[in-house]
């Protein structure tokens, strides 16, 4: 589910370690810095082995990564892929025998309720003396694209991937959670807060944003710790290929008589661009997740992003929403409607 496989190398450390992830800095205070970072009081460190934690959207991208760096830790990692025939869950799987038990490679489309109820079967089934520790819902899809350009089935599509599975995983395993007083970790982004041609992205992030918070508050009389993974532009991701070509191609024969096809090819370099100027160091954002889990005081939000991206965030919490949309039509501006 969200592609960005290739983006760094897995660190190695010892269970229980006593500080933060190995990396530049990590979670707590990498380029551009985490929000909130700063010193914490010492406290004794997680002791992660006998503790497991499902993984959502492991094929590829921060999930991959996260379930090879947990089972490097010490934690018994359920990752779960769309495709446990592809590349990505297979070489989950070589990691996985080489200390059999600790790894589990599932099939799981959030999108399909019997599918996460099997997961949850799974879990339970293979559980380790301390519990069931945590649940990432990483799983996602992205695209681009006007509002009238995509159809309605499409934005049932985004919604049911991106917010309704990650409620959809929540749900079935919050009594696990509530035994344990385990973690919910969210991949969130920075879209969540403006939108740059790719608002059907933008709204399930704002969503997944304010289920977050409600949850966060109604676990914490449990023990349950709740965090939102805010990702940015500055993690590179790959190209959206062809999608200039599929949106107009899917484009109704009345939105074809107000856009030119140069004009969507020019918005889909526009992106993909976007895209591309981003860190390959995936590990940034992983270390916010590692965080998350591990952390004896984890924190709610973890924003990995450049401080421009702060600055625009900051813009459009304070300043009226006048200033924000000229901030942003102004980037819009570069690609012209002839």
């Amino acid at each position: 589910q969200l592609a960005g496989a290739r983006l760094g190398r897995s660190h190695r450390q010892a269970p229980g370690f006593s500080g933060p992830p190995a990396g530049r800095g990590g979670a707590y205070g990498h380029r551009g810095g985490v929000a909130g970072a700063g010193r914490r009081p010492s406290a004794a460190a997680l002791e992660p082995a006998g503790r497991a934690v499902l993984i959502t959207g492991c094929d590829s991208g921060f999930g991959h990564l996260l379930a090879l760096r947990l089972h490097r830790l010490g934690f018994t990692v359920f990752a779960g892929c769309l495709r446990p025939g592809g590349e990505g869950a297979r070489r989950l799987q070589r990691e996985a025998a080489a200390d059999a038990g600790r790894m589990r490679v599932l099939r799981l489309d959030v999108t399909r309720g019997r599918d996460v109820l099997a997961a949850k079967e799974l879990v339970l089934s293979h559980l380790p003396e301390r519990g069931f520790w945590g649940l990432v819902n990483n799983a996602g899809i992205s695209t681009f694209g006007e509002t009238g350009w995509l159809s309605m089935e499409k934005y049932e599509k985004f919604a049911d991937v991106n917010l309704l599975g990650s409620i959809r995983t929540t749900l079935a395993f919050l009594p696990l959670l509530r035994k344990y007083k385990g973690r919910i970790v969210f991949m969130s982004s920075i879209i969540a807060y403006f939108t740059l041609g790719n608002g059907i992205y933008s709204m399930t992030k704002a969503a997944i944003e304010k289920f977050c918070d409600a949850l966060r508050l109604e676990m914490k009389k449990f023990g349950v710790q709740v965090s939102d993974v805010i990702n940015s532009c500055s993690v590179k991701l790959p190209a959206i290929s062809n999608i200039a070509e599929e949106i107009w191609n899917e484009l109704s024969e009345e939105e074809k008589a107000v856009y030119n096809k140069e004009y969507v090819q020019e918005r889909a370099d526009f992106f993909n661009n976007i895209l591309s100027k981003g860190s390959t160091n995936g590990n940034e954002v992983v270390d916010a997740m590692v965080d998350a889990l591990m952390s004896p005081a984890p924190k709610a939000r973890y924003m990995v992003a450049k401080l421009k991206e702060k600055a625009l965030v900051f813009v459009c919490a304070l300043f009226p929403t006048v200033v924000m949309d000229s901030v942003l039509s102004y980037a819009l501006s570069k690609v012209k409607l002839a």
